[in-house]
């Protein structure tokens, strides 16, 4: 399945979700939570964006340049709102995002397998800790790695390129994120799921390019548990 598959993917889980009341309930609540924890650090961003900007390229004095450089602003401003996006997602993420996401998970395997696949993972301390342990190198890490570098973008005069690549990177390993909640919770080993995502790199970037639309992708990362365990049952069946 290749890079129109992991669209496919990404909008059926919205529609499961909405016509599952569960999955809508546990959607909604991460949706609201990322939600405003967005506009908080949107504001704070944006209240710097002058002083960015000059930083990047002072306003021309006049001429054709004035509307390259109010172009220049309003890109900066879509590129701000969809880091404030990112770091609201991993901070939501970090503290209680994972837990639904992996009962979304479970969830969604049960309707279309009628049962849970055990996962043998003992008492419920013993999944909290897994769960924040898989997550750090599979999200959190890449993620925190690829603002890094697209915020580097910004001062160098590979700056577009590097920006592109970079959001398409975040957009990989957040799908990566959510694919991976079925074969982690059954143990199997980092080596093999990394494997996974290198046989099916062209979804990924698919399923990930709806997180890279600033606003419409807090909907999208809220409900993408769902279509992400529905590619990964179909792939296993």
């Amino acid at each position: 399945m290749g890079f129109f598959s992991g669209i496919s993917y990404n909008i059926k889980g919205v529609s499961l979700a909405i016509k599952t009341p569960s999955l809508l309930m546990l959607g909604l609540l991460r949706f609201f939570v990322v939600f405003f924890l967005t506009l908080f650090l949107s504001g704070l961003i944006l209240y710097w964006h002058d002083e960015i900007l000059a930083m990047i390229w002072k306003a021309p004095e006049g001429g054709w340049l004035i509307y390259v450089w109010n172009l220049a602003a309003w890109l900066l401003s879509v590129f701000l709102a969809g880091i404030a996006m990112v770091i609201s997602y991993l901070v939501a993420q970090l503290f209680f995002g994972v837990f639904i996401m992996d009962y979304m998970s479970r969830i969604t395997e049960r309707i279309v397998l009628g049962e849970e696949v055990s996962s043998g993972q003992g008492s419920w301390g013993a999944v909290f800790f897994y769960l924040i342990r898989q997550e750090i190198p599979r999200a959190i890490l890449p993620v925190l790695i690829t603002l890094v570098i697209m915020l580097v973008g910004l001062f160098t005069p590979l700056g577009p390129f590097i920006l592109v690549l970079s959001s398409l990177a975040a957009g990989l390993f957040l799908a990566w994120d959510n694919t991976d909640l079925v074969p982690a919770r059954r143990m199997i080993s980092f080596g093999d799921r990394i494997g996974f995502l290198k046989k099916n790199l062209l979804f990924h970037l698919g399923f990930g390019l709806l997180f890279l639309i600033p606003w419409l992708n807090i909907l999208f990362l809220s409900f993408a548990p769902v279509g992400a365990t529905l590619y990964f049952l179909d792939q296993e069946r």
